[in-house]
């Protein structure tokens, strides 16, 4: 497959015959800057495994910076949205998961469709940040189109995720601002959780970890150290320990 077609929507129907007679779906969502390219290999994976897998391509990415910069918080909850409407008419159970901005945006999922989700896979979610120069980006915004980007934050040699190079202010800000609400709701989630976090991420940093796992109502709660990875622990050396123990989690929280 050449590396266009990795930049596509990943769409695997649910094989049942594999999973107890049961239609089981899962919905990830890359990140901020990416696209399916870093979660197609934990998609397929699942695929295997039985369940239907669906990896959209969030508006504004696998374009042009610039394209993303017209975008904001809104188009990608709401093409994610739909996303689970879709998983939610054609099977009996589903579980969203997602990378980075995708980790808060399938939080906001199961805050809003908690009767629709059974369990919430986030890997090195962002829902808040340390650094001091994000209180300058209203004015920033309006300055400057972008600074330098943020993709490719991975450990493991010759991986790459082909991400932009830069990062659209005007989109960020779109999402900075869309935490604040989103904590305030974090009590609204309910459904068991598995939570993967690279303890040397350069792109997250620990502000997001505390304020999640103490904001939600979700009483399964897994937390999972990826030692070996940086923020794309997806393409990264510990993608094999997201890969098995996410569809052990799925089996666990689908069970009838």
């Amino acid at each position: 497959m050449n590396r266009d077609a990795e930049y596509e929507p990943l769409a695997v129907p649910a094989r049942p015959e594999l999973t107890g007679g049961r239609r089981i779906g899962v919905l990830l969502s890359h990140g901020f800057t990416g696209s399916p390219l870093s979660m197609r290999p934990w998609g397929r994976y699942l695929a295997e495994q039985g369940y239907g897998v669906r990896v959209p391509l969030l508006p504004g990415h696998a374009t042009s910076w610039q394209d993303l910069n017209t975008k904001r918080w809104d188009d990608w909850y709401g093409a994610l949205s739909a996303e689970l409407d879709q998983l939610a008419a054609e099977h009996d159970v589903v579980v969203v998961g997602g990378l980075s901005m995708g980790g808060a945006l399938v939080l906001r999922l199961a805050a809003d469709r908690a009767d629709q989700i059974a369990g919430v896979m986030v890997v090195n979610p962002a829902v808040a940040t340390k650094r001091l120069d994000v209180k300058l980006l209203p004015v920033l915004k309006h300055l400057l189109p972008s600074m330098p980007g943020i993709a490719n934050d991975i450990k493991k040699p010759g991986v790459e995720e082909h991400g932009y190079t830069r990062t659209p202010l005007k989109a960020i800000h779109s999402l900075f601002q869309a935490w604040r609400l989103l904590i305030a709701d974090l009590p609204r989630v309910t459904a068991p959780l598995i939570y993967f976090r690279s303890p040397d991420d350069h792109v997250v940093d620990g502000a997001s970890q505390p304020i999640i796992l103490d904001g939600i109502s979700s009483t399964d709660v897994e937390v999972v150290p990826l030692p070996e990875s940086y923020h794309v622990a997806t393409l990264d050396n510990d993608a094999p320990t997201i890969f098995e123990r996410s569809a052990e989690f799925i089996a666990r929280v689908t069970a009838p």
